[in-house]
């Protein structure tokens, strides 16, 4: 979310909302959302309905799940659910006829979008 936020101006500027969606129950949401302060809105997904929807959502194996719990990462306690279910990072630009029209999704957690290249797909998609 980190890159997000530096081109968050423009985006807005472009007349777009910006939303985040995360497996986390509502309750962490809100903690996030008071300790970072960020602009955009924080929607929990935490059964994972919109990850499987949008074909998003990856099974956690078993050595996965034991590994977090090592990092005190507890993806039950985080969701509040037994699916051990994430999405896959991905950003979305949508057109106000709710058609997407860009988006980005890669399996390696740490390769996320580049700034520019959202920013450049979310002006052609107002064109």
């Amino acid at each position: 979310m980190g890159e997000l936020v530096r081109i968050e101006p423009q985006l807005l500027e472009l007349g777009y909302q910006i939303l985040a969606v995360s497996a986390d129950k509502p309750e962490f949401l809100k903690q996030s959302q008071q300790k970072h302060k960020p602009n955009y809105r924080l929607l929990s997904d935490s059964d994972m309905q919109a990850a499987q929807a949008f074909g998003i959502a990856f099974q956690v194996d078993t050595a996965t799940y034991r590994k977090y719990q090592e990092f005190g990462v507890d993806l039950e306690e985080a969701s509040g659910r037994t699916h051990h279910l994430l999405p896959v990072p991905t950003a979305f630009v949508v057109g106000s006829d709710g058609t997407i029209r860009f988006s980005y999704a890669n399996p390696d957690y740490k390769t996320r979008v580049d700034s520019e290249v959202l920013l450049a797909a979310a002006r052609a998609a107002l064109k």
